[in-house]
């Protein structure tokens, strides 16, 4: 006698929703991988590539540069426990409460995207690998390239959670997502904190080391 699967559910027990999400977290998690290993190729080769030296992030971006990333940084690790908040309202059936964190989550991200543009524009405005004005800023080639590539995917896959947590808000707003639909707040949670987790690791490599 054969059992049927219900939409949604797996034999294993497992959320089909669940499992494609950490299937896709796996393969992303081997892009940012590739991008990281691929830094470190660069930033450690003796000579570099174009005969430059590689820049030191203090020079580039400034102690006050790093400070403003490690507050960004700071914030985003906020926003990834707020959604633990989310989680756990409601798993309690208090959506109302859910509602106010899951906001509050997306405050962040759309606060660290403004901080991370805010540094772009103000790079882009220094390197000569973007400006020809004649006062520039050291820099290399390399070291511009990964930099963007980087925290430019990373900005994407930010953007892309904030627009996530903002139809789980509006479902809970509306009523359409309570107890019942927990699976697809844990998925939604478990994007956002494999975005916070891999920004912790940009934020070593590119401005710490």
């Amino acid at each position: 006698m054969s059992i049927a699967i219900g939409p949604g559910e797996e034999s294993l027990g497992v959320d089909n929703g669940k499992l494609g999400m950490w299937i896709f977290l796996v393969m992303d998690a081997m892009t940012f991988a590739g991008f990281l290993a691929g830094y470190a190729r660069l930033r450690w080769k003796q000579p570099l590539l174009d005969g430059t030296a590689w820049p030191n992030p203090y020079e580039t971006f400034g102690v006050v540069g790093i400070q403003l990333t490690a507050f960004n940084t700071f914030i985003l690790i906020c926003s990834s426990v707020t959604m633990v908040h989310v989680l756990s309202d409601v798993a309690a059936g208090r959506i109302k409460r859910a509602e106010k964190w899951c906001l509050i989550t997306i405050l962040g991200g759309l606060c660290f995207l403004g901080i991370q543009g805010y540094e772009w524009t103000h790079l882009m405005g220094g390197w000569n690998f973007f400006s020809e004005t004649p006062q520039m800023l050291p820099y290399n080639q390399n070291f511009a390239a990964t930099f963007l590539s980087l925290t430019g995917f990373h900005g994407a896959h930010v953007a892309v959670g904030v627009m996530f947590n903002t139809i789980l808000y509006l479902g809970l707003k509306r009523g359409k997502i309570g107890k019942e639909q927990y699976t697809f707040v844990e998925i939604a949670g478990i994007y956002w904190h494999f975005v916070d987790l891999v920004w912790i690791l940009v934020f070593t490599f590119v401005y710490l080391l």
